[in-house]
């Protein structure tokens, strides 16, 4: 483990085991030998960074931590450089990942969900005057031993009251509000974040891959029969793709007021779905009805062949809006299909490489040239 195993900042902390890694750096699990207690430690080498961005997020989470103070967040303890790497030393929260428990198929019930909505709000209420954590996934919710929640990982977090510009798309597919594919996280994404989170904890499968109508998680089809209809009428004004409909926080349950019933288009067509067989066939059918109407006028009384030939003007016109009814309808659907590949190839592109904001570039070349 390096330095870790003479003990770093003059010996005062050491590494004792590596707890996971990340996009920012190594996270490790130590002791801090002055007070005796188990932290977890971030380490991030400045020799290997690729980008300032990188370097400048680092420095960013120990900021971050340094100015909150809830349950629900790690405490910060200290962060400094040393032989060429940063290190961010923290509180050990104690428990285990919504990732970790998703992996080996750990219970999560309706009751998991409301308590884990609970923490939540509770901590949006303190970190959303401040900032956006941007990246609420499984693997960044910590379920403790009394079952309650944490929530780590803070490398994303955006100043909420900077109005500079320069906003990074940070997130990850699935569990990131669309607004973020633009740079443009508030509070409602956080919202998002634990509300795709809860739903892909309940049904096992990741958000992406759920059925949708349009952008919409189809909370109601993933989710039935599993949960409670208000459960799942929460959820699905959570993961509402439009931040401004969605709730911009978490009511408290118990004290939710009635959800606002709005009226969604993408509704309209499953209304009618089921009928579109049926009209396909009747379309099929208007051929031999003409057919039959010539047979008729030639064959039969003329007055039965005009009402005959009435009826079938009319079949004729209903047939044909059916047909144009269920062409306009795949149509939509494939714009839809072709609207969220667009999405996935633009949040690819992004997450490879993303700019910094100048300040944050500016402040980590001075370091790295303090360092040499």
């Amino acid at each position: 483990m390096g330095a870790g195993e003479a003990g770093l900042k003059d010996g005062r902390y050491v590494l004792v085991r590596k707890l996971g890694d990340g996009a920012q750096g190594d996270t490790f699990e130590g002791v801090d030998k002055r007070e005796g207690k188990l932290v977890a430690v971030k380490r991030f080498s400045v020799k290997g960074a690729s980008k300032w961005k990188d370097v400048g997020l680092a420095e960013r989470e120990a900021r971050v931590l340094a100015s909150l103070s809830h349950p629900t967040v790690p405490k910060y303890i200290d962060h400094f450089e040393e032989n060429g790497t940063l290190y961010l030393v923290m509180e050990k929260i104690e428990g285990e990942s919504l990732a970790a428990r998703r992996k080996r198929a750990a219970r999560f019930g309706e009751d998991d969900a409301i308590r884990l909505l609970r923490d939540a709000a509770a901590m949006f209420e303190h970190i959303h005057p401040k900032i956006v954590h941007r990246d609420l996934k499984p693997g960044n919710v910590i379920r403790k031993p009394d079952g309650s929640y944490a929530f780590v990982d803070f490398g994303a977090v955006r100043d909420r009251l900077r109005t500079d510009g320069g906003s990074t798309i940070v997130g990850t597919f699935g569990f990131m509000a669309p607004e973020q594919f633009q740079g443009r996280a508030q509070p409602a994404s956080d919202v998002f974040g634990i509300g795709a989170t809860i739903v892909a904890m309940l049904t096992g499968i990741d958000p992406e891959d759920l059925p949708h109508k349009g952008l919409r998680i189809d909370v109601r089809a993933a989710l039935k029969g599993k949960v409670s209809d208000e459960l799942v009428t929460t959820l699905e004004q959570m993961t509402d793709p439009d931040p401004d409909t969605r709730p911009q926080t978490i009511p408290a349950l118990g004290a939710r007021p009635a959800p606002v019933v709005k009226k969604r288009e993408e509704d309209a067509p499953a209304l009618t779905e089921r009928f579109s067989g049926i009209g396909a066939a009747l379309w099929r059918l208007v051929p031999i009805g003409w057919i039959l109407v010539g047979l008729a006028w030639w064959l039969a009384p003329h007055v039965f062949a005009r009402d005959l030939m009435v009826g079938m003007v009319i079949f004729t016109i209903l047939a044909s809006r059916s047909r144009r009814k269920r062409e306009e309808r795949e149509q939509r659907k494939r714009i839809r299909h072709q609207e969220r590949d667009r999405l996935r190839v633009q949040v690819q592109a992004v997450r490879v490489d993303e700019p910094i904001e100048e300040e944050e570039e500016s402040s980590g070349r001075a370091r790295r040239k303090q360092a040499r």
